[in-house]
């Protein structure tokens, strides 16, 4: 069995200003049950369009509906997450993204991994948050 890729791209349109030409997508549904997001960040997945610069809420906010919107796309849904990792650039920024990321995933329980790093591919990006899925038979 071939894995689904939805949403696929190259990121010498996604990055113009970058030498890059990478095949990517979204998202990978493998086996037909397993879905990997790629991370997702305050950026509109239907027009490229960035999201709540300068606002880390707002960017959580879009990252987690971009998540929700993606699981659907490969046929689930956020309770079907069971692992979600949370890339900060400031790590004074953890509770209200944690907290927004909270509210989406009330009754889930999923593990999850917060890291704080030195940048994210943009410097207007704050948060980025992927996930990993198994959508049940």
């Amino acid at each position: 069995m071939k894995h689904t890729r939805i949403r696929p791209f190259n990121t010498k349109d996604t990055y113009p200003e970058q030498n890059l030409d990478n095949d990517l997508c979204q998202a990978v549904v493998a086996s037909g049950r397993t879905v990997f997001l790629r991370g997702q960040i305050g950026q509109n997945l239907d027009t490229s369009e960035n999201v709540g610069v300068g606002d880390v809420e707002a960017q959580a906010e879009q990252a987690m509906a971009n998540i929700k919107m993606l699981l659907e796309e490969a046929g689930g849904e956020l309770e079907d997450i069971c692992k979600i990792t949370i890339y900060l650039i400031d790590p004074r920024y953890r509770e209200v993204v944690y907290r927004t990321v909270g509210r989406w995933l009330k009754g889930v329980y999923p593990v999850s991994t917060g890291i704080v790093v030195s940048a994210l591919a943009r410097p207007e990006w704050l948060v980025e948050i992927d996930a990993t899925a198994v959508i049940p038979n």
